[in-house]
């Protein structure tokens, strides 16, 4: 079995948890509300600004033997410039307040999820890395696309809204394979064995990200 289809099977549990976040069965049935959506782009904003330094510390540790991952990395790093801004503009078209959003805090489950892949790069195996970008990626080509659609007939927002989930889901099918080459040629088990474990861990925090979402129902009796 190819390594990436290994670590599919893996972290098979793991992605099962992030995909059983209620607040995702609830979008998916069309119960979702604006405060939600403005809510998920919110910490969406506060992690995705982490991806471009995150590359580029990978990129700085990883071992002359991988100078072919670190071309990769560089490749990256092009692509997941500005995404941050996508997202604020996201937010701004659906009637939030941008600046409130840039100075704020992020939830304390993203704010550990960025803080365990700073610790993976800089502490761990930098090549770890790479089982978030399998988290953040997977994630998106499962459910960016079509959630995007729901919630744009839920709260009839417009298309500028969507920019980020319209994005992600189309752009990282590519991704996604470009990614499958990379991690299908990674041959020692001690970078496999780092993949793998970051994206058990991350799955599961990227799941309480989601589950720290406001609840559809709380926030439909606030109103």
């Amino acid at each position: 079995m190819k390594f990436f289809d290994f670590l599919q099977a893996e972290t098979a549990q793991e992605r099962a948890y992030l995909l059983a976040a209620p607040v995702i069965a609830d979008c998916f049935a069309g119960r979702v509300n604006l405060a939600q959506y403005q809510a998920f782009l919110a910490e969406a904003y506060h992690h995705v600004k982490h991806t471009v330094p995150l590359l580029m510390a990978t990129g700085s540790r990883l071992p002359e033997r991988l100078e072919w991952l670190r071309e990769a990395v560089a490749e990256y790093i092009e692509e997941e410039t500005g995404h941050q801004e996508w997202i604020l503009n996201d937010i701004a078209a659906c009637g939030g307040d941008t600046e409130a959003v840039r100075r704020g805090q992020p939830a304390m489950a993203t704010e550990l999820m960025v803080a365990y892949a700073y610790d993976t790069v800089m502490r761990s195996n930098p090549v770890g890395f790479f089982g978030m970008v399998n988290v953040l990626e997977g994630t998106s080509i499962a459910l960016a696309s079509q959630a995007a659609g729901v919630i744009a007939g839920a709260l009839k927002l417009p298309p500028q809204a969507f920019s980020y989930l319209l994005s992600h889901g189309s752009l990282d099918l590519e991704h996604i394979r470009f990614f499958e080459k990379l991690m299908n040629r990674l041959d020692d088990p001690a970078d496999r064995a780092a993949v793998i474990h970051c994206a058990k861990v991350m799955y599961r925090l990227y799941g309480e990200v989601f589950r720290s979402l406001p609840d559809f129902a709380s926030e439909q009796e606030a109103a």
